[in-house]
């Protein structure tokens, strides 16, 4: 079975997202598609005061997201496998938490403008955890602008996330139970998800690896 050319992996903050890029793409020899959060110039601001800073943060991801898919587009997503640590839509869900009134009208209009030009992963792959497991990661990681963020918020992205993915439907999707398993550990069997990778090709299916 042909292994699938351009794989979303989706999660949370602090759900592992591009450290299973990156493991990815080393079994795949694949190109790795890689958001960075600190080159966006609002985000210290966001996370100091959301209300004030969120229309700005939004847009900036949302363009710099366009930007790097067009570069797929224009570049060798057919000729190679490409993995990315997030999927598109994954904008509009922090739009949604984040956005009211004429700004979120607004950004809808714009993110409507430019949707259509997306293409779609063969496969997701949704990274599921708990909130004090989410909390514990991104502590851990110590990431600076991540310190000023509180615990609430995290429970709504996380909320928010496993409700857009109850309901998703677009394309095959694989959900991986991360609550006791390290990505980066010695005991994760990549080769196990790399099988199912390989082998999924329609609806949604679960996978709960062993703890690590």
């Amino acid at each position: 079975m042909q292994e699938p050319r351009l794989i979303a992996i989706e999660g949370a903050i602090g759900a592992g997202k591009t450290t299973l890029t990156r493991l990815l793409a080393k079994q795949f020899n694949a190109k790795m598609v890689l958001e960075v959060d600190e080159d966006n110039p609002f985000i210290d601001k966001f996370y100091e005061d959301r209300s004030a800073f969120a229309f700005q943060t939004q847009v900036f991801f949302l363009l710099n997201r366009y930007h790097q898919y067009q570069k797929l587009v224009q570049g060798d997503l057919f000729n190679s496998v490409v993995i990315t640590d997030y999927l598109f839509q994954r904008d509009r869900i922090f739009a949604g938490l984040n956005l009211e009134g004429h700004e979120l009208h607004l950004y809808e209009q714009l993110y409507n403008l430019i949707k259509i030009k997306i293409p779609k992963p063969d496969l997701v792959i949704f990274l599921q955890a708990e909130t004090p497991v989410l909390h514990t990661r991104v502590e851990k990681r110590g990431r600076r602008f991540e310190q000023n963020m509180e615990l609430g918020y995290l429970e709504e992205v996380n909320r928010a996330f496993n409700n857009f993915f109850f309901y998703y439907s677009e394309t095959p999707l694989l959900v991986i139970n991360t609550n006791k398993i390290d990505l980066a550990g010695e005991k994760f069997d990549i080769q196990e998800l790399i099988h199912k990778i390989n082998n999924h090709r329609i609806g949604r299916e679960y996978y709960n690896p062993l703890g690590s």
